[in-house]
């Protein structure tokens, strides 16, 4: 295993689509819940340790082979807005992409038909690690942070924000990203013998209902 693959996977100059989404930030900062550095940190927090704990423990179950119609499925009911499974699946599929061109794998090649319109995020980035050689806990690390860097990135760009201001907030919340993915990939191991029931499905209403808000906007930066 080539834990530079690890690397490879959580750049955010990889081509899955995500410099296009603000994981809730563009309506976080329109409402004034995000106004600079210190509430940037308090929202990637609590988004951290309810949907990306949950992202994170599908990512984790898919990178050990657990079956991705079983996880997808999961990934909608834990998903209660149709904008976020809409952009779910708008991810999953650019993701589907660039990992099949950067780890040609049967698995990804079978997501790819079983989903043509795109599977969940998650599903596929646990998919693409486990394709690349990584295990859950790479899988767990890699989701938990891309759930933080994506609106820490897109504030840059909405606020002005300094990005050394922008970058010094993931350093602080760092140890966070090792608890959530750390019990993602605990949760996962679980999913083997206990089902999808042994999931996480921590919610975050607020950022559920934004989201719905965000889809309707006539003009906007990000595409949620």
């Amino acid at each position: 295993m080539s834990r530079a693959a690890l690397l490879v996977l959580a750049d955010g100059r990889f081509p899955a689509g995500g410099h296009a989404h603000s994981g809730g930030a563009e309506a976080a900062v329109k409402a004034g819940r995000i106004t600079g550095a210190a509430s940037l940190e308090s929202f990637c927090r609590g988004r951290l340790h309810t949907s990306g704990l949950v992202a994170a423990a599908l990512a984790a179950a898919a990178a050990l082979g657990v079956a991705p119609g079983t996880l997808d499925a999961a990934a909608d009911a834990r998903t209660p807005s149709a904008a976020l499974r809409h952009a779910a699946r708008r991810l999953g599929r650019q993701m589907t992409r660039a990992a099949r061109a950067t780890w040609p794998h049967p698995e990804l090649d079978a997501l790819a038909r079983q989903f043509p319109k795109g599977a969940h995020q998650p599903v596929v980035l646990g998919l693409a690690a486990r394709a690349a050689g990584l295990g859950p806990e790479d899988a767990a690390y890699c989701s938990a942070y891309e759930g933080i860097s994506g609106p820490a990135t897109a504030t840059v760009r909405l606020l002005s924000l300094d990005p050394f201001d922008a970058t010094a907030v993931l350093a602080r919340l760092a140890p966070d990203v090792d608890d959530v993915a750390l019990r993602a990939a605990e949760a996962a191991r679980r999913v083997v013998d206990e089902g999808v029931d042994a999931l996480p499905a921590a919610s975050a209403p607020l950022l559920e209902i934004s989201a719905e808000a965000h889809a309707a906007w006539p003009v906007r930066l990000f595409a949620s």
